[in-house]
C-alpha cells in the first residue's frame, strides 16, 4: 500500500481495530481511528487523528467522515471494523438489542462506504474492508442479532465489489472467529479454545496481518476471507 494514503479505521480502540490501525501507521499510511470509548488505546496506535463516534447513531457516520476529511484529507482506505452485540439466545434478544447490532454492524459500514466511495471513484483508487465474523456462516455463539447483521455485510461486500472494481476500488470482508482481546469474545477463553482446531484463540495481530495483505492486493476483491483457526473450512 502506498505511503501517504489516508485510512479510516473504525473501532480503533478494540483489539482488532487497534492492531490494524497500528500496522497501517507503521507503513506510512495516515490513519484516522474512530472509537466509541477507549480514547487512550486508539491514540496509542499512532494514528494521525482519533475521533470519538458512536456509530449506533446514523448521523455519526457523516460527521465522522467530515471530521476525517477536515483533519487529514479524503479517505482512500475504509476499514469498517466497529462491532456490537451482547451474547443472547433467540428468546432473549430485545428489539432494541437487535436494532443496535444492525446499526453498528451493518448500517454504519453501509453509510460510511456510501459517503467515501464517490471520492474513491474520482481518484481511481479505493480499498474497503469490512469486518464480518464466522458467525455469518455458522450462526456463531453470540446471538441471532449478531449473526444476521454480520451476514448482511457479505451482501454489501458483493454488491459494492462487483460494481466498483472497474473504478480501482476493491471491496472485501474478513470473517474472524474467537480472537483474544476483543469484546466479541463471550465465555471462558479456555473453553472456547477447545472448539478451535488449532487449539488456541486467534490474536489481533494475526487478523491485522491478513487485513494488510488484503488491502495491499489490487487483484483481490469481492471475497469474504476467513481467519478462524480452522473452525469453518471453505
Amino acid at each position: 500500500m502506498d505511503e501517504g494514503r489516508i485510512a479510516l479505521v473504525t473501532g480503533a480502540s478494540g483489539g482488532i481495530g487497534a492492531a490494524i490501525a497500528a500496522r497501517l501507521t507503521g507503513l506510512g499510511v495516515r490513519v484516522a481511528g474512530s472509537y466509541r470509548s477507549g480514547a487512550d488505546r486508539a491514540a496509542a496506535t499512532g494514528a494521525a487523528l482519533t475521533v470519538q463516534a458512536d456509530l449506533a447513531h446514523a448521523d455519526a457516520c457523516a460527521r465522522l467522515v467530515e471530521e476525517v476529511e477536515r483533519g487529514v484529507g479524503p479517505v482512500d482506505v475504509l476499514v469498517a471494523n466497529a462491532g456490537a452485540g451482547q451474547r443472547r439466545t433467540l428468546d432473549e434478544v430485545t428489539l432494541e438489542e437487535f436494532d443496535a447490532a444492525y446499526a453498528v454492524n451493518l448500517r454504519a459500514p453501509f453509510l460510511l462506504a456510501q459517503r467515501v466511495i464517490s471520492g474513491m471513484r474520482e481518484r481511481g483508487y479505493g480499498r474497503i474492508l469490512l469486518t464480518s465474523s464466522v458467525a455469518a456462516f455458522t450462526g456463531g455463539i453470540v446471538g441471532p442479532h449478531y449473526a444476521a447483521s454480520k451476514a448482511g455485510l457479505h451482501g454489501l461486500t458483493h454488491y459494492l465489489a462487483s460494481r466498483e472494481a472497474g473504478n480501482g476500488i476493491t471491496v472485501n470482508a474478513l470473517a474472524p472467529a474467537l480472537i483474544e482481546d476483543t469484546q466479541m469474545l463471550p465465555g471462558d477463553p479456555g473453553d472456547l479454545a477447545a472448539r478451535i482446531p488449532v487449539g488456541r484463540l486467534g490474536r489481533p495481530e494475526e487478523v491485522a496481518d491478513l487485513a494488510l495483505a488484503v488491502l495491499s492486493n489490487a487483484y483481490l476483491t469481492n471475497q469474504v476471507v476467513g481467519i478462524d483457526g480452522g473452525m469453518y473450512p471453505r
